[in-house]
C-alpha cells in the first residue's frame, strides 16, 4: 500500500510587529541614555586587581591630576544646588539663579570659591584651562567644606576618590587627612581593571 503524501505548506510570519517593537526599544534607548558629560581634567589611574563595581548614584568623586590639583563633583543635581547655597553662605559669594542652574549641570569642578563665578560663565572649552583646583592646604582647606555640605546634603552618599598615578603623594595624604577629620573612614579608590596573576 502507497503512503499518503501531506502536501507541505509555507509557512509565512508577519514581521512587521517585531520590527515595531524593535524600532520602539531602538528609540526608548536612544531618548533614555545619560552620556558621560566631559571631564575637565584626563586622570591616567593606577591597575589594581579590583572587582568592585561602584554605583551610578549618590556618588561623591574627588579627582587629584598629575599637576596636584584637586576637582569635586556630586552626581545628584539637588544635592549641588544644597552644597552651592551652603557654601555661598559661608564664603559670602552671591549667586544668580542662573549661575546656581549652571553650577547644578556641572559635574566636576576645581576652583576656589572666589573664582567659581568666573569658571561658571566660562565655556567647557575654557573652563578646563581656568581651574587651578580646590584649596586643600590647612590655610584655606575648602575641600574639607565641600565634603562637609555634600555629606549634609545626603546623608547616604558614597566617597570615590580617583588619583592620576603620577599625583604627589602629599595632596593624596590632605584628602586621607580631610576625610578622617570628618570621621570618614571609608571611601573607594578607582582604578584601571587589569587580570588577576594565575597561579603557578
Amino acid at each position: 500500500m502507497a503512503k499518503v503524501k501531506i502536501p507541505r505548506k509555507n509557512i509565512s510570519l508577519d514581521m512587521t510587529a517585531m520590527c515595531d517593537v524593535a524600532f520602539l526599544l531602538l528609540t526608548f534607548f536612544m531618548l533614555t541614555t545619560k552620556f558621560k558629560p566631559d571631564e575637565p581634567v584626563v586622570v591616567d589611574t593606577p591597575s589594581s586587581v579590583s572587582e568592585i563595581i561602584l554605583p551610578d548614584a549618590d556618588i561623591m568623586t574627588i579627582t587629584v591630576d598629575k599637576e596636584g590639583r584637586v576637582f569635586f563633583g556630586v552626581s545628584n543635581q539637588t544635592d549641588r544646588q544644597e552644597m552651592l547655597q551652603a557654601m555661598a553662605k559661608k564664603y559670602k559669594v552671591a549667586f544668580t539663579g542662573s549661575e546656581v542652574k549652571e553650577f547644578t549641570l556641572t559635574e566636576t569642578f576645581g576652583s576656589p570659591m572666589q573664582d567659581l563665578k568666573r569658571v561658571l560663565h566660562a565655556t567647557s572649552a575654557q573652563r578646563a584651562k581656568i581651574q587651578t583646583g580646590i584649596p586643600v592646604d590647612s590655610v584655606n582647606n575648602q575641600l574639607q567644606d565641600w565634603v562637609a555640605n555634600a555629606r549634609y546634603a545626603n546623608r547616604g552618599i558614597r566617597i570615590v576618590i580617583k588619583g592620576d598615578k603620577d599625583a604627589d603623594a602629599k595632596v593624596m595624604k590632605e584628602i586621607i587627612t580631610i576625610m578622617q577629620e570628618q570621621n570618614i573612614n571609608k571611601f573607594n579608590l578607582i582604578t584601571n581593571m587589569e587580570a588577576k596573576p594565575t597561579d603557578i
